[in-house]
C-alpha cells in the first residue's frame, strides 16, 4: 500500500501506520464510533504495540477473550473496548477467510464504487454510513478511485469537510470539527439530514 495522506491522530507514527497498512486503516475505521476520531484511529497503533503485529490471521487465531483483554488493557483502545475488541476479532476472521488476511484485497481489484461499497457493507461493524465514509477515505487519502466512487460515497464524496475522509492536516481537522459542531447546532447529521 502506497503511503496515503490521512492525518488524524496527531501522532506521526500512528498516522504513518494508517497510511501504509491497509489492515490498520480498516480497523481504525471500525473503531470510529462513539469516541473521538483521534482516539479511534490511534487504536491500531496501540494494538500493534501490544501484539507486535496487526496480522488478521494471527488475531483471528487468538482466543477471542484473550484478544479482548488486549483491547481492554489500559489505556483501552476504545470507550467500549470489550464489544469493539470482539468486533475487531470478527473482522479479522472475515479478512482472513475472504481476503487473504489483507484488507487491501477488499479494494485492490474492484471494478466500480458500488462493488467497493458492497464489499465494505458486508464487513462486521460496517453499516451504511461507515461504508460510505470509508469509500471516501480510500478515494480522498489513499488514491483508491474506482469509477463511481463519488456516488458510492454519497455526500462524503463531495468537497464539504464533513468526515475523517477530509482530514489531511491540523487545519482540515479543525474544519471538520467546526462543520460537525454547526451541524449539531442545526440538529442535522453528517449527511445533512434533520435529527430529533
Amino acid at each position: 500500500m502506497a503511503a496515503g495522506t490521512l492525518y488524524i491522530t496527531g501522532d506521526d507514527a500512528a498516522d504513518t501506520l494508517l497510511n501504509t497498512d491497509a489492515n490498520a486503516l480498516l480497523i481504525g475505521m471500525l473503531l470510529d464510533q462513539q469516541v473521538s476520531m483521534e482516539l479511534a484511529f490511534a487504536g491500531p497503533a496501540k494494538l500493534r504495540e501490544r501484539l507486535g503485529h496487526l496480522d488478521p490471521a494471527r488475531i483471528s487465531a487468538m482466543d477471542v477473550d484473550d484478544f479482548v483483554s488486549v483491547c481492554t488493557e489500559k489505556p483501552a483502545v476504545h470507550r467500549f473496548p470489550a464489544s469493539m475488541g470482539t468486533r475487531i476479532h470478527e473482522l479479522c476472521g472475515v479478512l482472513t477467510e475472504q481476503y487473504g488476511a489483507d484488507a487491501s484485497h477488499i479494494w485492490r481489484d474492484v471494478t466500480d464504487g458500488r462493488e467497493l461499497y458492497d464489499r465494505l457493507r458486508a464487513l462486521p461493524g460496517f453499516g451504511d454510513e461507515k461504508s460510505k465514509i470509508f469509500v471516501a477515505v480510500l478515494a480522498k487519502s489513499q488514491g483508491v478511485t474506482p469509477d463511481g466512487w463519488q456516488d458510492a460515497a454519497g455526500v462524503f464524496g463531495d468537497d464539504t469537510p464533513r468526515s475523517v475522509a477530509d482530514i489531511d492536516g491540523p487545519e482540515a481537522l479543525e474544519k471538520v470539527r467546526e462543520w460537525k459542531k454547526a451541524q449539531k447546532a442545526a440538529k442535522k447529521d453528517k449527511q445533512g439530514r434533520a435529527t430529533a
